[in-house]
């Protein structure tokens, strides 16, 4: 069991490593001005708006079959668990300031579900990356909405600007919900072959940017990590300690792994992932605690390149 744990614990963080060395890379660009902000927006922009969505469209369209992941429901509800289990553990931590304190819950509970497990899969299971795709999208069915409700709800001021319902549902949700519901439908055949082939090459540039745009966000981000490092250890015990173990002995208990191995090694690395990058755009733009938000994500993606390793390690030693 210790070799296996050994061998896990390598390959993932050799993997995770590679892709915060190109984060850094991107991050560097930013702290010398080589990379503007209006750039970055405009990479952003084009990540979320068209190279997500096609990725999204593409990958469902070709690989997901509802008779054969009839449980595929469940998927988008475990994201729902996950974020509803981190908001009450977090909440505990802070109750005695929680109404003054609630803006760190959302780090807490609210994981980056895509641009950091998305390139993380690609480089774990390549041979697999459709399969481990199609349940990371699936499970965005449930986390992507409160990531844009719940989320903004948590980390701006009370006085903060009204969400609105299309800053709730983003292209990736809408490429999600279209996609799903035309396998469902039993609608594949009105996709030409030509357009889900000319869609799948424009998605595959979606993994390398989003690396990129993780690194740029990161960089971009005011830093006082002295000043918060109290919260930052109650955040990161919630969202890099208490989910992903409480999702390891969920997944124990339910005994599922020789049946669905790839997709609970899907499921231990979201329970894993760092907190999300976009609540860090959503304070630039509607306001609220960017320094120490900022500061507990630079934390956390430091942190993680220890703990998705170990505890993938961990699952991984628990289940051979």
């Amino acid at each position: 069991m210790t070799e296996i744990f050994i061998n896990s614990f390598g390959t993932t963080f050799k993997a995770i490593f590679e892709i915060l060395l190109i984060s850094v890379a991107a991050g560097v660009l930013m702290r010398k001005n080589i990379l503007t902000q209006e750039q970055l927006k405009g990479l952003s922009a084009i990540g979320i708006r068209v190279l997500l969505p096609c990725l999204i469209f593409s990958n469902i369209i070709k690989t997901f079959d509802p008779g054969l992941y009839k449980f595929w429901p469940l998927i988008a509800l475990s994201a729902v668990l996950m974020v509803g289990f981190g908001l009450f553990i977090s909440a505990i931590l802070f109750w005695p300031n929680l109404r003054e304190k609630k803006y760190l819950l959302a780090p807490a509970a609210l994981q980056n579900g895509g641009y950091l497990i998305l390139p993380l899969g690609k480089m774990l299971y390549p041979k697999q990356f459709d399969e481990f795709a199609m349940y990371c999208f699936l499970f965005l069915l449930g986390l992507s909405p409160l990531l844009w409700s719940l989320g903004r709800y948590l980390i701006s001021p009370a006085d903060g600007e009204k969400l609105t319902w299309r800053e709730l549902f983003s292209p990736p949700f809408y490429a999600n919900i279209f996609s799903v519901l035309i396998v469902l439908l039993g609608l594949k055949w009105i996709v030409p072959s030509v357009v889900l082939d000319a869609t799948d090459l424009v998605g595959t540039a979606a993994v390398p940017v989003a690396t990129f745009v993780l690194g740029a966000v990161l960089g971009s981000i005011s830093l006082n990590i002295k000043a918060y490092w109290g919260n930052a250890i109650k955040v990161l015990s919630v969202r890099l300690i208490a989910v992903p173990l409480a999702t390891i002995f969920v997944l124990w208990l339910m005994k599922i792994s020789t049946t669905y191995p790839l997709l609970c090694s899907l499921l231990v690395l979201q329970s894993s992932s760092s907190p999300a990058t976009s609540l860090i755009l959503q304070v630039k733009h509607y306001g609220g605690e960017e320094e120490e938000l900022g500061s507990i994500l630079f934390l956390s993606y430091i942190a993680c390149i220890i703990t998705i390793p170990f505890w993938l390690a961990v699952w991984t030693a628990i289940t051979v």
